[in-house]
């Protein structure tokens, strides 16, 4: 298993500088079975790993980070299935509100810029 930081007193795995991962890469940095990642992805349907030319699952680091987030909120937190879905969904949710303030943010800070250029 891979070295483990830990953040805010909890132990938190490090995923390891790849592209892609296995399944059994997977549930080895999240702590889980195999078959409790295929179910997860039968009951989150954001959690849908492509698959590779042989059918195997490829996990990219998004998605390993998504499946670290389920087992927190379902082990650590207590959450149920459909209380974990919907914290996830309000949080994806609230990401693109987040974005979209990002983006305007920095689109004024740009002006911002411009116009300092401006008066120098």
């Amino acid at each position: 298993m891979g070295a483990v930081i830990i953040i805010s007193g909890m132990p938190k795995p490090q995923i390891p500088d790849k592209l892609f991962f296995k399944i059994g890469e997977v549930c080895e940095i999240v702590g889980v079975e195999a078959y409790v990642l295929r179910f997860w992805e039968t009951e989150f349907p954001f959690l849908a790993p492509q698959k590779s030319k042989s059918g195997h699952r490829v996990y990219k680091r998004k998605d390993v980070e998504l499946v670290l987030k389920v087992k927190e909120l379902l082990y650590d937190r207590g959450f149920t299935i459909a209380g974990a879905r919907r914290q996830l969904s309000k949080a994806r949710a609230l990401g693109g509100q987040r974005d979209a303030v990002l983006r305007r943010m920095r689109k004024e800070l740009i002006d911002i810029l411009t116009l300092l250029r401006r008066k120098t």
